[in-house]
């Protein structure tokens, strides 16, 4: 690992990672091809290199080694090439796959939760976000911990690890499972406090960005409410919620940034974040962000619906945000405003956040349905009194412009 006074971003001392993936009887090549573009993605996210990619045309995993013989050959002579230290593979791995596999490469062994849940940990900042991140790590070491034990006592200067028996594997198994009661305690709590601080802004429409990861919502977020989260070219760049109160045309409301959604996302990584996506789903209106210039877009949108189904919320009031289409040319662009038009069954905008193209437009969309929203609320039984500012700002408006 790194030592004192080294550099974590010199590319001599940045760990370096060979990339594996199964093609399956069900998918395409391509399609196979793409989840190993996105995690050499979250490797790069995480810190490290990628050096190579490989993929094999399988009915399903091995179950003994994942891949097979000749292509765990052909990684090992990259490995060599490439003096790479870790295989990172686009799956999750059983104990007995990751003992395997470390004993044939030689190279630490990563499953794609294992490295989520290691972005997770760096990204985490409040105390929700740590302890679901917590949570999930131990959910996920637990039933791995038998073949952990295995794995950890082959190696070499490991202090306490060798000739470990099933005596501390039981030990362990219920230490971890009193932490993981403790953390979910912690987060029942957590959540109740939050709850109590959303009734509190009950009077506000709330509007939550929701999308696919790395698809600018932080960016929309700064641009839209004027504040400074964290944007970054990373997935999971934000990772906790961030709420902010925007004003447009006279009418407040609280909007939200998320987790960026992703594909093969662990069932437990969901579960587990589902509390942090709280704030959407108590939202009234869902901003559905999309990287227009993304050659897998349609993919990403499919992926954020499964998982507002899942969350319960895909009846909410949806405005599908196309953003970054000064990534695009004329002419694709005019092609994709048609065909989504067209198609669509929630209101359509096309921006660039970071350029600032037709924001005004997209103000316009979602300011009606702001006023949508208002018109439904009511305070104390009367109409909403944020509505009545509203229209005190039009007639302003208007004696302006004469």
């Amino acid at each position: 690992m790194i030592e004192a006074n080294q550099t974590v971003n010199s590319p001599k001392l940045r760990e370096r990672a060979i990339l594996a993936g199964v093609c399956r009887a069900d998918m395409r090549f391509e399609q196979a091809k793409e989840y190993l573009d996105e995690l050499a993605f979250l490797v790069e996210t995480a810190g490290a290199r990628a050096m190579r990619s490989f993929i094999q045309k399988l009915e399903k995993p091995l179950n003994a080694t994942y891949l097979g013989k000749g292509k765990l050959e052909e990684i090992k002579v990259a490995i060599e090439e490439t003096e790479a230290n870790m295989l990172v593979v686009d799956d999750d791995l059983s104990p007995s796959q990751i003992r395997n596999l470390d004993k044939l490469l030689g190279v630490k062994v990563l499953d794609r939760s294992s490295l989520i849940l290691h972005i997770f940990s760096e990204r985490a900042r409040t105390a929700q976000a740590r302890i679901q991140v917590d949570l999930a790590q131990y959910q996920y070491l637990l039933p791995r911990l038998a073949g952990m034990w295995t794995h950890l006592s082959r190696q070499k200067g490991g202090i306490g690890l060798k000739g470990a028996g099933e005596k501390e594997i039981e030990t362990d198994r219920r230490v971890i499972r009193q932490r993981i009661n403790k953390l979910q305690k912690e987060l029942v709590k957590i959540e109740r406090q939050n709850l109590t601080r959303r009734k509190n802004r009950s009077d506000f429409v709330r509007v939550a960005l929701v999308g696919y990861t790395n698809v600018g919502k932080s960016t929309l977020m700064n641009m839209l409410s004027k504040s400074a989260v964290l944007a970054e070219d990373k997935l999971f760049a934000t990772l906790d919620t961030t709420v902010r109160k925007v004003v447009f045309s006279g009418i407040p409301f609280l909007l939200s940034d998320t987790v960026g959604f992703i594909r093969k996302l662990p069932h437990h990584l969901v579960e587990c974040f589902k509390s942090t996506l709280a704030e959407a789903q108590e939202s009234d209106i869902l901003l559905h962000v999309v990287d227009a210039a993304h050659p897998q877009f349609e993919d990403h949108i499919q992926v954020v619906k499964t998982t507002l189904r899942e969350l319960g919320i895909q009846d909410r009031s949806m405005l599908t945000v196309f953003n970054k289409i000064d990534l695009i040319d004329a002419e694709k662009r005019q092609e994709l405003e048609r065909s989504w038009y067209a198609k669509a069954n929630t209101p359509v905008a096309f921006i660039s956040a970071s350029e600032k193209l037709n924001l005004q437009a997209f103000r316009q969309q979602l300011t009606e349905l702001l006023v949508e929203k208002y018109t439904q609320k009511t305070h104390n039984g009367m109409p909403h009194p944020l509505l009545r500012d509203y229209r005190y700002y039009q007639l302003a408006e208007e004696w302006e412009q004469g």
